[in-house]
C-alpha cells in the first residue's frame, strides 16, 4: 500500500486531516463561504486553527447559516447569546467585528457584484502558484496580503491584518501553499 504524503500540519487528527484533503486552498468562488473564513479567520486571531475549526459547527449555527444579511442585522440581544455561547470563542470585540464585517461585506458586494469578484481582482482572477518543498519557507505575510488587508480596512473591516489575510489566501485557494510533494499540491493545481 502506498503511503500517502500531505502538508505535516495536517497530521495532527482527523479533523484537520479531512479539512486539508477537501477544503484547504481549493479556489473559492463562493460569497457565502467567503463570509465564513472572514468570521472564522478573524476568530483564530490569537488561537490554533485547529480551535476554530473544531467549533466550525457551532459558528455555522449562531451565525445564522454564515449569511451577512442577517449577521450585518444583529443587535445587542443577538449578541447576548453569541457571548454567552460556549460553542464559539466568546470574545466581545471577535463578536462585534463579524456583524461590522458582515455590513462592509454587503458593502463590496454591491459595488463589485460579488465579494469575489473583488477579492480575486487583487490576483488578476488567478491563484498564486508556490512551490514550497518545506513548512518553514511558507511566509506568514506577503505583499499582496498586506495590500488586501490594507484594502480591507481602507473599506471599514476588523480582524484583517497581513497574517489573518494571508491565512485566508491559504484556505481559500488565492495562494496554493500544498508543499509541492503533497499529493493535494497538484489536485488543486487542476482546480483553477
Amino acid at each position: 500500500m502506498n503511503e500517502v504524503f500531505r502538508c505535516p500540519w495536517a497530521e495532527v487528527d482527523k479533523l484537520y486531516i479531512d479539512y486539508h484533503d477537501s477544503e484547504w486552498g481549493v479556489p473559492l468562488h463562493d460569497d457565502n463561504i467567503w463570509f465564513e473564513f472572514l468570521i472564522l479567520e478573524g476568530a483564530q486571531a490569537g488561537l490554533s486553527w485547529h480551535t476554530v475549526l473544531k467549533k466550525r459547527e457551532e459558528y455555522r449555527k449562531a451565525f445564522s447559516g454564515f449569511d451577512p444579511r442577517v449577521v450585518s442585522k444583529y443587535g445587542e440581544n443577538e449578541i447576548t447569546k453569541l457571548v454567552e455561547n460556549r460553542g464559539i470563542i466568546r470574545n466581545r470585540k471577535k463578536i462585534h467585528s463579524a456583524i461590522n464585517n458582515a455590513k462592509r461585506f454587503i458593502q463590496i458586494q454591491e459595488e463589485y457584484g460579488t465579494f469575489d469578484s473583488y477579492v480575486w481582482s487583487f490576483v488578476n482572477n488567478k491563484p498564486i502558484i508556490n512551490t514550497w518543498k518545506s513548512l518553514s519557507e511558507i511566509p506568514s505575510v506577503t505583499e499582496k496580503s498586506v495590500e488586501i488587508s490594507r484594502s480591507l480596512r481602507e473599506k471599514g473591516f476588523t480582524f484583517v491584518g497581513p497574517k489573518i489575510v494571508y491565512a485566508l489566501m491559504e484556505a481559500t485557494g488565492i495562494v496554493n501553499d500544498h508543499l509541492v510533494g503533497c499529493f493535494r499540491y497538484s489536485e488543486v493545481l487542476r482546480c483553477n
